[in-house]
């Protein structure tokens, strides 16, 4: 899972940052504005997998856990209420810019995750 998802996020990432000119998603009327990254990492399930898995590895800390994903989730919430107003004060060519910028780190953490996978599949298959 971690060596296709670290593929498809390449490709996701690099197209965020070189966009072809006729869309990410090909002819369309308007391509919808997507970050592949955010889905899974503020809103989604795997938030919540997270908080456990540090949950169970410092039983301590579960509130710090609990209180830092709602955090997230109040700021994702904020900036997506807010999103008309942002557009207008920041401009296209901004928002160009940080998505671009979104897309290089979309990359940086996919490469990990690729990386991440093959060390595990070399220790699991025991190849040296």
């Amino acid at each position: 899972v971690s060596i296709g998802g670290g593929i498809v996020l390449v490709i996701g990432g690099v197209r965020m940052i070189f966009p072809p000119g006729r869309g990410i998603f090909g002819e369309t009327e308007g391509e919808p504005f997507i970050v592949p990254l955010a889905i899974p990492a503020v809103a989604g399930p795997s938030t919540m997998a997270a908080v456990m898995l540090l949950a169970n590895s410092h039983p301590g800390r579960t509130v710090d856990w609990s209180v830092a994903l709602f955090v997230a989730w109040l700021a994702a919430a904020i900036i997506l209420m807010s999103a008309t107003y942002l557009f207008r004060y920041l401009g296209s060519s901004v928002l160009t810019a940080v998505e671009r910028l979104m897309g290089m780190l979309l990359v940086a953490l996919s490469v990990q995750m690729f990386l991440d996978g093959m060390v595990a599949y070399v220790r699991l298959s025991g190849v040296h």
